[in-house]
């Protein structure tokens, strides 16, 4: 998850309900290669090294493939691609297959833009997911998505350091260990930081589920304008004042390139990051130092949120693109390339068939900071579907990034004002 902008949800449901009900999608119109193909449109949803990669999948598929051909479109990040396609709905131009980050399901199948995967990929197959996974894949009892690049939030410690410091290189196991190694691993004179940590809703709900806690209740009411919503940010805040902590500069992905750039240049010796960001520091800090990899320090319990992707088909197209997008969904989730995606790139394995290959069970034993990710999914938390979370989560990290940024605002006073404002965006938007 990262901080993000994008347009009204409300004004963004609206064009789609209107796109829906009243144009018709020029994929209505299908498209065929010159050599008889079905042609699907797919909008991409990764950048930089993971967009290079996901482009060498499409295309060994298109070189294999004798009756459908994927056209990858790349629209940015999670949180672009979610505003182009609420405006491609409305225009009546729309992907046949794209990504969403899993907060983002529940308000394009709330307006029905989402097909059910029951016809679309087998039931086979649909077993072989990882049921963890699954949970953010469906809405109001249906099956809109499928895992695909999906993700855990993982603590990153430069080893070499704890060890001169005296303590485990493993890392920090709760939250007062956590304060405790930030304080030792922090070296003003060398500008090292203990932490550096991007101030996102995904780090945030962690804090929550920590205490036993949790964001929306099954009333979709705010469940944190209380001690435990206080404790969260108080422990970001006291990190602050101390100057063990670093609020990363810059908005968005940026924020969360600089705490890599400060961690992977030794200016931070901890840092909590997406596991789809492991093979990259890995490749960054080779010969530099060794990376620890452990599950987000506990309070009262381990836990942490899930995040990344499903890869969703969109209700318009016609059935003949619904099942040309299925095959490919197929060969993206199957056995070899489920693997083959997780060494490229640090996402978790989706399918129970991939961790049991020999290719995973080899490569955690060479690199077993890999399978930390997959290990804290026994205690993953399922985030909040609910029309409306992404703006209001938000929104909240607007006042959260206040307090940290004047460390003199009062905590209690803080999540006040942020869960007011959040549950107004979430009655809002579920009347």
């Amino acid at each position: 998850m990262k901080l993000k902008k994008i347009i009204s949800t409300t004004l963004a449901l609206g064009l789609l309900v209107s796109s829906l009900t009243g144009c018709a999608s020029t994929n209505n119109a299908e498209e065929k290669s010159s050599d008889g193909k079905v042609v699907v449109e797919f909008w991409n949803a990764l950048t930089g090294e993971n967009e290079k990669i996901m482009k060498s999948y499409v295309d060994k598929f298109n070189s294999q493939s004798d009756t459908v051909e994927v056209k990858m479109i790349s629209q940015g990040d999670y949180w672009e691609n979610g505003t182009k396609l609420q405006a491609g709905l409305a225009a009546g131009n729309q992907p046949d297959i794209t990504m969403l980050e899993v907060t983002q399901v529940a308000q394009f199948s709330s307006v029905g833009a989402l097909a059910d995967m029951k016809n679309i990929i087998s039931d086979e197959k649909q077993s072989d997911f990882l049921e963890g996974l699954m949970r953010e894949a469906e809405y109001d009892g249906k099956t809109v998505g499928v895992p695909l690049n999906r993700s855990t939030p993982l603590m990153y410690v430069n080893a070499e350091m704890c060890e001169k410091a005296g303590l485990d290189p493993t890392g920090p196991k709760n939250w007062e260990e956590l304060k405790m190694y930030a304080q030792k691993l922090t070296n003003k004179d060398d500008g090292v930081v203990g932490l550096a940590v991007p101030i996102d809703i995904w780090f945030f709900e962690a804090l929550l589920y920590q205490q036993g806690s949790t964001v929306l209740d099954d009333n979709n009411k705010v469940d944190f304008n209380n001690e435990k919503g206080v404790n969260a940010l108080t422990l970001w805040q006291d990190m602050m004042k101390e100057g063990t902590m670093q609020l990363p500069p810059g908005e968005g992905y940026d924020a969360w390139d600089a705490a890599k750039d400060a961690f992977v240049n030794g200016k931070a010796a901890m840092t909590f990051q997406s596991t789809a960001s492991l093979a990259g520091l890995l490749e960054q800090t080779e010969g530099k130092f060794t990376i620890a990899t452990g599950f987000l320090p506990e309070e009262s319990q381990y836990a942490v949120p899930t995040g990344g992707a499903n890869v969703v088909v969109m209700e318009k197209s016609t059935e003949d693109e619904k099942k040309a997008a299925g095959e490919f969904i197929e060969f993206m989730t199957d056995k070899e390339n489920t693997v083959n995606f997780s060494i490229d790139t640090g996402y978790i394995p989706t399918t129970k068939s991939s961790l049991e290959s020999e290719e995973i069970k080899s490569l955690y034993k060479e690199k077993p900071q890999y399978e930390v990710a997959v290990k804290q999914l026994e205690y993953s938390a399922k985030r909040p579907g609910v029309v409306g979370y992404v703006e209001a989560t938000e929104k909240l990290m607007d006042e959260i990034k206040k307090a940290l940024m004047d460390l003199n605002l009062d905590p209690t006073a803080t999540i006040k004002s942020a869960t007011d404002i959040m549950q107004g965006i979430i009655d809002k938007n579920n009347k």
